[in-house]
């Protein structure tokens, strides 16, 4: 231990070398514990997703669309319509079905916010079927710069 025993004399004289072999024992433990530990902390759950077999919806000819501008003006196809007069222009363009479904189309600079906000108006009209549109990555790469939404987006 810290002691060192003198044959010459009755005093015992202090050894002021530090003793690092429990601080070397601790460490292991720490080390032998975090390498045991590491690979269980990594987030990796299996997952067996299913596999989606529906068949694609066929697409109307005429489809509806609702388009937010990036100065959050609204257009029903190529119209421009107010906020207020919204259920009554999509009352016009659909002759009243509101089983029709509206296809919702926002420039990628509109807040996610203001979409949510056209789609409770569109909920509170009575139009529930909403479709998103989105460009196709295939389209996406292939279209020039602030070209509109091709028709056969994704909903």
């Amino acid at each position: 231990m810290a002691a060192k025993l003198d044959l010459g004399g009755d005093d015992l004289v202090e050894n002021h070398d530090i003793n690092v072999t429990p601080f070397i024992d601790v460490i292991l433990v720490l080390l032998i514990i975090f390498m045991v530990a590491a690979p269980l902390a990594t987030v990796d759950v299996p997952v067996d997703l299913p596999v989606a077999n529906a068949q694609q919806q066929p697409r109307p000819d005429k489809p509806l669309f609702l388009t937010i501008q990036p100065d959050l003006k609204l257009s029903v196809g190529d119209e421009a319509v107010q906020r207020d007069n919204l259920p009554a222009a999509l009352d016009a363009v659909t002759h009243g079905d509101r089983q029709q479904r509206v296809f919702v189309r926002a420039d990628k600079a509109v807040p996610y916010g203001d979409v949510m906000e056209v789609m409770n108006l569109l909920r509170s009209a009575g139009y529930l079927k909403i479709g998103l549109v989105g460009l196709d990555t295939a389209a996406a790469a292939t279209a020039p710069a602030g070209a509109p939404p091709a028709a056969g987006a994704a909903q």
